[in-house]
């Protein structure tokens, strides 16, 4: 069935709205203006030991005005759906830019705001990749599932509790600049997520083991058939002997060890260390007072070597299912896919239309995202992901290759400095490798490195066999803070000689 925008979305007077917006910010001299309409309902559902434990259901919706006024930004918003309301937040953002241009040039700058180039693109409609809407699946349903999921794992030997939540979004919005380009959105999200903890009653250690199944820019579907990419009941009966297993296993030794490293672990690495630090806003001292700036500076693009010449990393916000896809970002720009390293070799970043024409480019490459109405749109990161070798072989023929290394799956802590180059991460486990075969999972299990040193040990990349979009529900940026969802896909990949550090150890316990 095709897909369609909202009707009650629709049913907001989004075009008299913006008309009145866009005229009033012209009329008072704005350079540029632009009205963003949003509504985005986020839902949770949470069981603990397959027994509701409770639920959300929220829906913000409100309307923005941002203009370029005299070289300075101004920014506004309001909830009032009548014409007039618009055209009074238009007006409150030319006041916001005429007394940003009084402070500006009081602070001796002569810094003007110039947005890179874009052509109209008339009106556009863009709806995301699902097949049911979560929303129109009643609640009682959503919970069951979640019930009979968890109640299988609490059936199993050794499982002492189960938490599990299922997480939905439905974000629609409508967007007119005064260069003519509208567009009117939707894309729905899900993140399921279940959690089994075994504890031991004589000693009192316990241990958890959470599903890998990643957030994905599906519907309903992705909840209950293979065919929407993920097998639900391959997963649920595993977990039990994993987590048996990890329960007994024994604790690393710290030292040097190659790494196999799963997709449900890299892509985090991957968000971290590259996502944020090629980020151009990051890399120019934007987010310095909060999210820290980026070893990868500007005068370096096209020359530092982030890591092996295996390595080639997109920004792409087209990716079916990715969770930063979308047709046009928040400033109309139409989106794309483009390199960010190259042969290991940075030659990209990403980027929203102030940020590209700071540094000259024509065009942005469609990063400006705002998570509401009431925040005005800043470069977010876009779908950045590992692209695999498409000769590479699969997860047990990259094992096959270490003499003596570990296996490492699942995201777990992570721990990153200011400038995106000093790391360390966990995860939710890990198989010792002896002599190109698994034997047995270990605990207490860190990796450490700097960015460059890691990608730089990347000897082997999987094939497209064991590509997996994985990625993230609340990536943070920015003051006041915003929160983006953004997918990260990868292959399993092959470093050498990595530092693991134990994290029993190095607590001091």
């Amino acid at each position: 069935m095709p897909r369609s925008i909202d009707e009650t979305f629709l049913a907001l007077p989004l075009r008299q709205l913006a008309d009145a917006a866009l005229a009033r910010a012209k009329s008072l001299g704005a350079e540029h203006a632009d009205f963003r309409c949003e509504r985005v309902r986020s839902a949770s559902w949470v069981l603990r030991n397959a027994r509701p434990a409770g639920s959300e259901d929220t829906t913000d919706v409100g309307y923005a005005v941002r203009v370029v006024h005299g070289g300075s930004w101004g920014f506004a918003s309001g909830v009032e759906m009548t014409q007039d309301g618009a055209a009074r937040v238009a007006a409150q953002a030319v006041a916001m830019a005429r007394l940003s241009a009084r402070i500006i040039a009081a602070a001796g700058s002569d810094e003007r705001v110039e947005l890179a180039s874009e052509p109209s693109h008339g009106e556009r409609t863009w709806v995301s990749s699902y097949e049911v809407n979560p929303f129109s699946v009643p609640d009682a349903d959503k919970t069951a599932l979640l019930a009979d999921w968890s109640a299988r794992l609490l059936g199993a030997a050794g499982v002492s509790h189960v938490s599990a939540r299922l997480w939905a979004v439905q974000e629609n919005k409508f967007y007119a600049d005064s260069a003519g380009t509208v567009t009117t959105q939707q894309r729905v999200r899900m993140l399921p997520e279940l959690t089994a903890t075994s504890v031991d009653a004589e000693s009192g250690r316990f241990d958890s083991m959470r599903t890998l199944a990643p957030p994905v820019g599906r519907g309903w579907e992705y909840l209950t058939g293979r065919e929407a990419g993920w097998d639900w009941d391959a997963e649920l009966a595993e977990i039990p002997g994993l987590l048996a297993e990890k329960m007994a296993a024994p604790s690393v030794e710290a030292g040097r060890y190659d790494l196999v490293v799963d997709p449900s672990n890299l892509y985090l690495t991957i968000h971290e260390s590259i996502g944020h630090a090629t980020e151009l806003d990051r890399a120019l001292g934007y987010e310095a007072a909060f999210a820290g700036t980026s070893f990868a500076t500007f005068d370096r693009l096209g020359s530092l070597r982030y890591g092996s010449e295996l390595m080639n990393v997109t920004g792409d916000r087209t990716a079916e299912h990715g969770l930063a896809t979308i047709g046009f970002d928040d400033e109309g720009v139409q989106t794309q896919s483009w390199d960010l390293v190259r042969d290991g070799v940075l030659v990209g970043y990403q980027m929203d239309r102030r940020i590209a024409a700071l540094k000259g480019f024509e065009r942005s490459n469609g990063c400006a995202f705002a998570d509401s109405a009431s925040h005005v749109p800043l470069q977010r990161m876009a779908n950045v992901s590992l692209r695999p070798d498409p000769a590479g072989p699969d997860t047990a023929g990259l094992i096959a290759g270490v003499e003596r290394g570990i296996h490492v799956v699942g995201a777990g802590s992570w721990s990153i400095d200011m400038q995106r180059y000093n790391f360390q991460f966990t995860g939710q486990r890990f198989f010792k490798i002896e002599n190109g075969r698994l034997a047995g999972q270990l605990r207490d299990v860190a990796y450490q490195a700097t960015t460059t040193d890691f990608w730089g040990s990347m000897a082997a990349v999987g094939g497209p066999q064991t590509y997996v979009l994985d990625g993230s529900f609340m990536c943070g940026k920015a003051q006041p803070g915003q929160i983006a969802a953004v997918s990260h896909g990868c292959p399993s990949a092959l470093f050498r000689d990595i530092s693991i550090l134990n994290t029993t150890q190095e607590s001091g316990r």
